[in-house]
């Protein structure tokens, strides 16, 4: 779906380049670290996938401003600027509450997709598209080597609403493999693992879930 026509966008910022094929943290922090400096935006916000948690942590660190991670539910005070969040903690069987005051001008975080509403479509709505000029990385410290695809036609694990997860006690990756793969598609449900399962080598560290919860253990929106 075209971002354009959900319910609530005003404006989106574009830029064009090479650099950004592959989305490296590395080439798109100084193109983040340019939009947002400087600027009226108040939060910077991200669904918690993996290239969330590489790219902003480091946009954390090079602004100096603290981020939150995989958040549950958000407050924001327009009284005095201040932003609450929920988010788990000790692998989801507690959850903390954590304040951003009014003095943090950019409140930065990553959100679990599967904890907030599906945003609706307005297409009535204007949408004004601006370009913003790509900021050269000369001397990148990483570079894409390869792309490794999988496809299946089971569910998304990060938005999955059913998740057969298996552990340690399936003993190693062929078991893994065949008792959990015919389970998942009898229930169209989506795969996953535990931690220990993962450095097993049972299966990829992309399918670790939180035991708590049931949802991924691990894109981008600036609003």
């Amino acid at each position: 779906m075209y971002i354009g026509r959900l319910k609530g966008i005003t404006n989106i910022l574009t830029s064009v380049s090479e650099d950004y094929k592959h989305q490296l943290a590395e080439t798109t922090t100084p193109l983040l670290k340019a939009i947002v400096e400087n600027s009226e935006y108040t939060h910077l916000i991200s669904a918690h996938t993996s290239a969330a948690k590489d790219l902003v942590p480091r946009l954390s660190g090079v602004l100096g401003i603290p981020a939150v991670s995989d958040v549950l539910g958000v407050s924001h005070s327009a009284s005095d600027n201040s932003t609450t969040f929920t988010r788990p903690i000790y692998a989801g069987n507690a959850i903390a509450t954590v304040k951003a005051p009014g003095s943090l001008k950019l409140k930065i975080f990553t959100v679990r997709p599967t904890a907030f509403i599906k945003a609706t479509e307005d297409n009535s709505a204007t949408v004004e598209v601006q370009s913003f000029e790509p900021v050269k990385v000369t001397d990148p410290t990483t570079s894409h080597v390869k792309a490794e695809l999988t496809t299946s036609d089971r569910p998304e694990l990060g938005s999955a609403t059913r998740v057969v997860s298996g552990g340690r006690a399936l003993k190693n990756a062929q078991t893994f493999k065949e008792v959990l793969d015919p389970l998942a598609d009898a229930l169209g449900a989506a795969v996953g693992a535990s931690r220990a399962a993962v450095d097993a080598g049972y299966v990829d560290n992309s399918l670790q879930v939180c035991p708590a919860s049931k949802t991924w253990c691990l894109g981008l929106s600036i609003h």
